[in-house]
């Protein structure tokens, strides 16, 4: 076939690809049963030696776009790792310019590729042969690999994520990590510390060696990584990266951080773990309601077992500490990753080293703490729930906090912080959904329903509200012991609870007409939303009142309009404008109300003006607003 012609059908046939990938891009599991075939066929045009090479590198770019939309994790074991392959794609490796911006795509997966191949069970030694005394300038073929992997390692493209993963899997070969693995860590330590952070150039060289360390110290056997992970650790604390700008190098300093503590401690699964025993939907369902009886294991070892000794490393305490550190970072990204190790670490710990833990990570929720402090908090609180490592004595000093945090919103100049703050509580009362037997949360469940439902109906952002309605049904499933709950649901779903104003003056007018959250929701709209930043939000918290007003009529006008008073005469202007349309709502909603039931408003409120103490001809406008009737 004329070059051309062979061009044109392969081009034909890729650009099908482009196709598949913008078809599957939402639903990219659903790519898995395509990802074989259009390997293969892509591979050939890269193994055919008449392929040009321009057509090799378009080859390996639209394999790039399909690792790229379903994931490098899922894609690796497809790639073919004979013994055979080694050779041809390590010489294509090397011939690769690692400066030419044009071609990042194929190195990256040439990367990926060889990182497979290392995997075969062969002794790399073997692939050398018989090395005469006139050859002795040939390179073994262990050493070409990592010799490929640190030039990668240093570079500023994408090719250096896939340079990691083949460390990771190159390094922990039993040939390989007996001969070298000593020495590529002590050249990744001085690496870091030649680097600084403050350069561009140093931060691409300590990301590349962060990833690689972080990549290998999951991936080797622990027995492999400890004795050399007492000094990976004291290198990382002189690097000092939580001083950095760069969010990438402390998010892998944090990756890296609680894998060393893993590395440093037994992988043992913690006998002391809370253990729910029944989890069926089904079951809580047909219950109704009523407290689902099911089967506990809480501690399922006896004390010989809990008590037993074995040695926790000193350098854990800094592993731990670094992490509490990390929750409170200003990225999203680092906190996650720290929380994420706070659970991991926590889970091998003594059950009074873990309560410790649990104690300092407390310390996040107090009002000195930014809201980064109390997001990653939630976040390590949610993680420990999920893992069973959170015990029900701890869930009485948990349980208020999480209920602070589902309404904490702190006002920064013109606008307010705190919705990551919401959306993680909501993710707390999700993972507590599924961790904890009912019998557990049912001191709680009252008021963890209430709250979930106020952030679910009368949240600022959409995000939140949804994660509230979602973690409600959850715990209506899960739990079974929420008042009315799948009435609620109907009305509250994750779709419905996306438009803030039928929330508001809808949604919120049925949930009201259920006497348990009633009150908590006129108290919350008059304690934290009347008195918003967003004018939106105060306007459309009065027209609620306004609406709520015939559920709870006496409650209104014997206990929120005196509230409302005072607050109408205040210094801070939103909560002044705040309180005069709600007094105004209010009483024309109980002047409607008073002409429904043919009685007099006047009757209802006088009282209400002796109390407040008026001696002045001239009362406050709210007061003269209300007796206009």
């Amino acid at each position: 076939m004329p070059v051309r012609a062979f061009i044109l059908t392969s081009l034909l046939q890729i650009s099908f690809f482009s196709g598949i990938m913008d078809k599957y891009q939402e639903q990219p599991h659903l790519l898995d049963r395509h990802l074989e075939w259009m390997m293969t066929l892509l591979l050939d045009i890269v193994r055919d030696n008449g392929s040009p090479p321009q057509l090799v590198h378009l080859a390996f770019k639209f394999l790039y776009i399909i690792t790229k939309v379903r994931g490098y994790k899922v894609f690796l074991p497809l790639f073919p790792h004979e013994v055979r392959d080694l050779q041809p794609v390590l010489d294509m490796l090397v011939d690769q310019n690692p400066k030419d911006p044009e071609t990042w795509e194929t190195r990256y997966m040439l990367l990926l590729w060889l990182s497979m191949i290392c995997l075969i069970p062969f002794d790399l030694a073997r692939f050398d042969g018989n090395i005469s005394e006139e050859e002795h300038t040939r390179v073994p073929t262990m050493d070409r690999i990592l010799a490929v992997a640190k030039c990668y390692l240093v570079v500023s493209d994408k090719a250096r994520d896939a340079a990691a993963v083949l460390v990771s899997k190159f390094i922990v070969r039993p040939d390989v990590k007996q001969k070298r693995m000593a020495d590529f860590l002590d050249w990744t330590l001085s690496m870091i510390s030649k680097s600084s952070f403050q350069s561009m150039e140093g931060t691409v060289v300590m990301n590349g060696m962060l990833q690689a360390l972080a990549q290998l110290f999951k991936h080797a056997k622990r027995e492999d990584c400890l004795p050399y992970a007492a000094t990976v650790l004291e290198c990382l604390d002189n690097c000092k990266l939580s001083e950095s700008n760069q969010m990438v190098l402390r998010k892998l300093g944090m990756k890296l951080v609680q894998r060393l503590g893993l590395t440093f401690v037994k992988p043992k699964v913690a006998k002391w773990r809370y253990q729910r025993g029944c989890r069926s939907l089904a079951a809580n369902l047909q219950a109704q309601g009523s407290v689902v009886q099911s089967q506990m294991t809480t501690v399922a070892a006896n004390e010989a077992d809990d008590e037993e000794e074995y040695d926790i490393p000193g350098e854990i305490e800094n592993v731990v500490e670094q992490l509490l550190v990390g929750l409170k970072d200003k990225d999203t990204i680092v906190r996650w990753s720290a929380a994420k190790g706070i659970g991991r670490i926590t889970g091998r710990l003594p059950k009074e080293l873990a309560d410790d833990v649990i104690g300092s990570l407390l310390d996040c929720f107090s009002f000195q703490e930014t809201d980064n402090a109390w997001h990653g908090g939630c976040l390590a609180l949610a993680e420990l729930g999920r893992r069973g490592l959170l015990l029900p004595s701890r869930i009485s000093d948990v349980v208020p906090v999480i209920l602070r945090a589902l309404t904490y919103d702190e006002k920064r100049g013109a606008c307010s912080v705190g919705s990551n703050v919401r959306d993680a509580a909501c993710y707390v009362c999700w993972a507590f959904a599924r961790a904890y037997d009912p019998t557990e949360l049912i001191p709680f469940i009252n008021q963890i329903a209430s709250a979930l439902i106020i952030a679910a109906v009368f949240d600022r952002d959409v995000n939140c509200r949804r994660a509230a309605s979602a973690a409600f049904q959850e715990n209506v499933g899960r739990q079974g012991t929420f008042p009315h709950g799948i009435d609620i649901l109907t009305a509250a779903d994750y779709f419905a609870v996306g438009n803030r104003v039928n929330c508001y003056l809808t949604i919120s007018v049925y949930i009201a007409g259920f006497p348990q959250y009633t009150q908590p929701m006129i108290d919350h709209l008059v304690n934290m939303k009347i008195n918003h930043w967003d004018s939106v939000i105060r306007e459309l918290s009065t027209k609620a009142l306004h609406n709520l007003t015939p559920r709870a009529s006496e409650y209104m006008a014997n206990v929120v309009l005196p509230r409302l008073l005072p607050l109408s005469v205040g210094t801070d202007l939103h909560t002044r404008h705040g309180a005069i349309l709600a007094c105004a709502e209010i009483t024309h909603a109980l002047c409607k109300l008073a002409e429904e039931n043919n009685s007099q408003i006047i009757c209802c409120l006088t009282w209400r003006v002796q109390s407040y103490n008026l001696n002045t001809d001239y009362p406050p406008f709210p007061v003269r607003m209300l007796f206009s009737w």
